[in-house]
């Protein structure tokens, strides 16, 4: 009886074990320290199928560290929105660049920016919302 008992309980063991479970480590950055102005940067000429992504300053043991600008693969109908530090509440927080539909980030959540005539601009940044023929 103790042997089945044991059976079934390493069996079990090994099938919770053999599944995956996903990984979330965003690990959130704020400081009382700005970080430093950005440095003046060469952009080079434009490359087909590739994006420039800024250079900005990182926090890398202890202090800030500066991260030169780069060449990324190119998104279709997607915008880059680079790495930034922003201030909230006296503090500074990183937040990674990244791939986004929208060409404006301005943390609105994403079902409140319409863009009515569809000229790619958010309703709350355009002059003329209901134009579609406005440039």
């Amino acid at each position: 009886m103790k042997r089945t008992q044991w059976l079934i309980a390493v069996c079990a063991t090994t099938a919770l074990g053999g599944f995956a479970v996903p990984a979330s480590a965003e690990v959130g950055i704020s400081l009382d320290i700005a970080p430093p102005p950005a440095r003046y940067e060469v952009v080079p000429a434009p490359r087909v199928g590739w994006a420039w992504a800024p250079g900005y300053w990182e926090w890398r043991h202890g202090r800030h560290v500066w991260v030169n600008g780069h060449w990324i693969r190119e998104r279709h109908g997607m915008y880059w929105h680079p790495d930034r530090w922003v201030e909230r509440e006296g503090r500074w927080g990183f937040e990674r660049g990244r791939w986004d539909r929208e060409r404006f980030d301005d943390g609105v959540a994403f079902g409140a920016r319409r863009d009515r005539d569809g000229d790619g601009v958010p309703d709350r940044f355009d002059r003329a919302p209901n134009n579609p023929y406005r440039q």
